[in-house]
């Protein structure tokens, strides 16, 4: 429980003084909450695909899509929410996209690498893909000193080498290998 009262909280875009920003925000959220929505809809659709077992009375993908399901009703619910704070608040200024977009410059570039990485992991194969990824992303993420990017050298062979360790060792399940593994 928060030690505010009730009347005093607030969410993270209400807490800026403009009702132009409340409006872009309300706006941003409804556009990523619609992506999400189609994302685990085309999500839902896809594990209804999966095989079936013979000992799973459900099917392998009734899990997946339950959990996609609920998934699809949390973002409607944010969306219909979020819809109410678009149409009550007033426009927003000139530039405010632009500047909105700046702002949150670092996080569209993880994103971008992580998009690249989606892509790169089939070509390359996961070990070199998540080296490459972890390396990028922590650089983006402002690694500069010397021991900072020792330990994110450290952190990226970690991951990239070791999960595909474990996969592949103790659990038994095969990883993209690429061309090099």
């Amino acid at each position: 429980m928060s030690s505010q009262a009730p009347s005093q909280q607030t969410r993270s875009s209400d807490r800026v003084a403009d009702a132009g920003t409340r409006r872009a925000n309300a706006l941003a959220h409804l556009l990523l909450n619609g992506v999400l929505v189609v994302l685990f809809g085309a999500l839902f659709i896809k594990a209804g695909a999966l095989p079936a077992s013979m000992w799973e009375p459900l099917g392998a993908g009734s899990f997946p899509r339950l959990v996609l399901a609920v998934l699809v009703v949390i973002n409607l619910g944010i969306m219909a929410q979020e819809w109410r704070h678009f149409r009550g608040a007033s426009s927003a200024e000139p530039g405010l996209v632009r500047r909105w977009l700046w702002r949150h410059r670092l996080a569209f570039g993880v994103l971008a690498l992580f998009a690249l990485y989606i892509v790169g992991v089939p070509a390359l194969g996961f070990r070199l893909a998540s080296l490459l990824f972890l390396t990028l992303a922590q650089l983006a993420l402002g690694v500069r000193r010397p021991r900072s990017l020792a330990i994110a050298a450290v952190i990226a062979v970690t991951f990239s080498f070791g999960l595909d360790w474990l996969f592949r060792d103790v659990f038994i399940i095969s990883l993209p290998r690429g061309p090099f593994g």
